[in-house]
């Protein structure tokens, strides 16, 4: 349904006959780990999540998983080698 409390005119899926369903009955406004993500939509109201209600809930837990402004550190992550195949890959040639 569309939104009639903060976020007027934008489809939400909280939203329901008797009004807003999220957890104390409207979104929350992004916090300052969310200034330059591209899921941020401006309204009257203020700057809000397209994405999550209360921003600040997924960054409590060490990051949100859709932000557009992080860089993710993949090279640490390499795989593990296992020393007795790689000797007999060696070997085979």
């Amino acid at each position: 349904m569309v939104c009639q409390t903060v976020k007027a005119g934008v489809e939400c899926a909280f939203m329901s006959k008797k009004g807003c369903g999220f957890n104390g009955g409207s979104c929350y406004q992004i916090i300052d780990s969310c200034v330059g993500c591209n899921k941020i939509i401006e309204h009257s109201t203020g700057k809000y999540c397209m994405v999550y209600p209360d921003p600040s809930s997924k960054w409590a837990v060490g990051g949100c998983p859709t932000a557009t402004h992080i860089k993710k550190d993949l090279s640490g992550s390499s795989q593990k080698i296992n020393p007795l195949k790689a000797s007999k890959r060696g070997s085979r040639k």
